[in-house]
């Protein structure tokens, strides 16, 4: 290769077979062409034969890749810092030796950095196999992002192009004594130091994969060994960026995702000592850093453990974890225009944690509130010729519930799309809503845990498919959320209204497990006849005249009339 290539792409490689034969496919198949492309790759003492695949690619195109290899350093940083030593592209890009790129991920990247006089580009990166990839990023194009004002913080992988006159400029490296997230300080400090960060958010550049096996280091790590990094990193960020707003930024990204995933689900089955390590270790993270910025900017699940976390009340975490696994999320408690989340340890002394750790601060909680709301019981109250639905439902809200608003209604419509997966949606600020028919009231549930609205909703004479939804104003917030009744019995449908307007309702639960009342006119002509046989068949129920013979078939007699003897079926 004559010229300096456009781009270096740099491969870490640690026993990653038969993956690292995609990834290296996906390089040299890139659309830039190979005479703009150098592949620097290192293997990091592989004992697979993941060594002589690189060989053999070196072979295959020996003016477009490098191979070295050396013994295991233990991380990715190491190989990741050697491969910088030779690389001579205007740009680097960083890739997983287990995943691969979409074969127009460089070229695009490369004319964007160029377009833009982008120092750093992050192009579109999704997850395969189940691995979980931060996408609030990739909404659009952008030629110009910050990196305290984005969702960038939640982004902070390697798997970007750098340009290396800026990586050399600052001698960007990776810490090497990290065994996971050496690649964060590189990649913040790149961003903080980069003249303009751009996005290419129209194309996938990147596919993480996530290994059968779940070999991937970033799985591999213990507990310890990730809050020591995670604190490491926190306080590297610390060093580049004065305390305010923009370190809040980009540090609320380790308390949401490293320090809160220390505190979640296997945290209750673990040793008591390591537990109180952790505990220890995110309480000096929380001194230094969990400002009220970071704290109210947090979802109240997690700020919730990070607190109980600091307040080294363990048995509380370990509840909080235990209970929202087997019982889902907890009651929330409605204290007028405010609202709380009931997790263990609320308003209790002993932990000394502020009520602002609970309440919901800007929060939307739709899917929580689908999750909790259940139909109880339903059926019909029929007064002449007039029919009402009564139906009981739970609410997860205690406390000031009537002040707060709740009312259940009747609405014709399907609910959009946008509602089918959280199950609820959150209505827009001052979306006015049709007053309540019928009567309501409410009362608290038996286990102090939620609330039950009893509702009495008359139906109308008309044809139409209604809805059964609850309506529930909490924290400022107005929450429509469908009653769910998958599993449950419904009321038998119902003939009503006046001999000449007759109606039938039935209650149903569709196809999303939601309940409908479904209302519809009989056709004149058959709406007489059916009351005329109905009326006939219930006369003959009550005076015996009817009997039902097996197989269904009915046979009419005299009360008390008895076939003679001998008898038979002809």
């Amino acid at each position: 290769m004559s010229a300096a290539p456009d781009v270096s792409v740099i491969v870490a490689v640690y026993n990653t077979m038969p993956y690292l034969t995609e990834c290296l496919n996906s390089l040299l198949g890139q659309s830039i062409g190979r005479d703009r492309l150098e592949v620097v790759a290192v293997d990091d003492g592989s004992t697979d034969d993941s060594g002589r695949e690189l060989d053999r690619f070196a072979a295959l195109y020996p003016d477009t890749v490098k191979v070295i290899h050396q013994p295991n350093s233990g991380g990715p940083a190491a190989p990741s810092n050697r491969a910088l030593e030779v690389a001579t592209g205007r740009y680097v890009y960083f890739i997983g030796s287990d995943d691969y790129l979409g074969e127009e991920a460089l070229e695009r990247m490369v004319k964007c950095a160029d377009r833009n006089e982008s120092d750093v580009v992050i192009g579109k990166m999704v997850g395969t196999n189940g691995r979980y990839v931060h996408q609030a990023l990739y909404k659009e194009n952008t030629a110009d992002v910050s990196l305290y004002d984005s969702a960038l913080p939640f982004t902070l992988a390697n798997t970007k192009l750098f340009r290396r006159e800026l990586v050399e400029k600052h001698k960007l490296r990776f810490p090497e004594h990290m065994p996971v997230g050496s690649d964060q300080p590189f990649t913040i400090e790149a961003c903080v130091r980069a003249r303009r960060i751009s996005v290419v958010a129209d194309y996938t550049c990147y596919y993480a994969v996530k290994r059968g096996d779940a070999s991937n280091i970033t799985y591999r790590a213990d507990h310890l060994a990730r809050l020591r990094c995670a604190a490491e990193i926190m306080d590297f960020t610390a060093g580049l960026i004065q305390a305010g707003p923009d370190r809040d930024a980009v540090l609320r990204r380790h308390f949401t995702w490293e320090l809160a995933k220390l505190v979640q689900d296997d945290f209750p089955g673990l040793d008591r000592e390591l537990q109180r390590q952790l505990c220890a270790g995110v309480a000096r993270l929380a001194d230094s850093y969990f400002t009220d910025g970071i704290r109210d900017a947090m979802d109240v699940k997690r700020r919730v453990r990070i607190a109980l976390a600091h307040a080294g009340a363990i048995d509380e975490l370990c509840e909080a974890v235990t209970s929202e696994k087997e019982h889902g999320a907890p009651p929330f408690v409605a204290e007028g225009e405010r609202a709380y989340a009931r997790y263990p340890g609320f308003r209790d002394p002993g932990t000394g944690v502020s009520d602002r750790v609970y309440e919901l601060v800007g929060e939307s909680v739709p899917g929580r509130l689908a999750q909790g709301t259940e139909l109880l019981a339903s059926g019909w109250e029929q007064q002449d010729d007039g029919l009402t639905y009564t139906a009981s439902v739970r609410v997860p809200v205690v406390g000031d519930v009537e002040r707060a608003g709740v009312v259940l209604r009747l609405v014709k419509g399907a609910m959009p799309k946008s509602a089918d997966k959280p199950g609820a949606r959150r209505l827009k600020a001052g979306q006015v809503l049709a007053p309540a028919v019928g009567e309501m009231r409410v009362e608290p549930a038996e286990d102090g845990a939620g609330s039950v609205l009893h509702a009495r909703v008359p139906l109308e004479h008309v044809t139409a498919r209604r809805g059964v939804r609850v309506y529930l104003d909490l924290a400022g917030r107005t929450y429509e959320i469908p009653v769910r009744g998958q599993g449950l019995p419904m009321p038998l449908a119902r003939l009503w209204g006046p001999e000449t307007d007759l109606y039938r309702a039935s209650a149903l639960v569709n196809d999303k497990g939601r309940v409908v009342i479904d209302t519809a006119q009989l056709h004149p002509p058959k709406r007489t006849l059916v009351r005329r046989a109905l009326g006939r068949l219930f006369g003959k129920l009550k005076s015996g005249a009817v009997r039902v013979k097996r197989g269904g078939a009915k046979k009419s007699e005299p009360n008390g009339a008895k076939k003679p003897a001998g008898s038979r079926r002809k």
